[in-house]
């Protein structure tokens, strides 16, 4: 399984730093929460240790008890969930499921429909993405992360977005992966992250 090693890193936009002085070590098999009020840097440290940008200080690793992974290779080992993160919106949603699958297939062989009965949207296969209410659309990038082959699952505000069924239905399919993967989750909800037996607060690398 794989680990992210965050040695002494820091970020900072214009003459500000998000973040300074962090070093942690996220292990495999655990769920850690990334928590700190709105405004104050987590979705920022959050695509900082996915390596989708670059930090000013210090390092972001990846690796297996076999090897050091290359950072151009980080994303072949991550799912990354956010409401800021954009679909397609040309597509249908069988489209779109089809086109994710060209990159990262899906855990246990499961097919393209039957994902859209596991995501209980099976019934708009054929709408596309455009016409999808933003409960709808968080809950397609969720189960595109819950139902990757990858080792890292990333949930930024995992439960924007969802009405109270959209929330029952997170937390069962949190519970299939747990123990499982590398989890982490930026919320400053708490009921999103009752899991999660470890928590960093942002608050502690100003």
């Amino acid at each position: 399984m794989l680990k992210i090693e965050a040695q002494n890193i820091g970020k900072k936009f214009k003459n500000e730093w998000v973040f300074r002085n962090l070093t942690y070590s996220f292990d495999k098999n655990s769920a850690i929460a990334i928590t700190g009020p709105n405004g104050s840097g987590k979705s920022t440290l959050m695509q900082a240790l996915a390596g989708m940008i670059p930090v000013n200080e210090g390092k972001v690793s990846f690796s297996t008890t076999e090897k050091n992974i290359h950072e151009e290779e980080f994303h072949q080992h991550l799912s990354f969930s956010a409401p800021y993160l954009e679909l397609i919106e040309e597509f249908t949603l069988l489209e779109a499921v089809i086109f994710h699958k060209k990159f990262k297939d899906f855990k246990d062989g499961i097919s393209a429909v039957d994902f859209l009965k596991q995501i209980e949207l099976e019934k708009h296969r054929k709408k596309q993405i455009k016409f999808f209410s933003s409960g709808m659309r968080q809950r397609l990038k969720l189960g595109l992360v819950f139902y990757s082959t990858s080792e890292v699952l990333f949930f930024d505000e995992p439960t924007s977005n969802l009405d109270e069924k959209g929330f029952n239905w997170y937390k069962s399919e949190i519970a299939k992966v747990l123990n499982d993967r590398l989890i982490l989750v930026s919320s400053n909800e708490p009921k999103e992250y009752e899991f999660c037996e470890n928590h960093l607060n942002i608050l502690n690398f100003k």
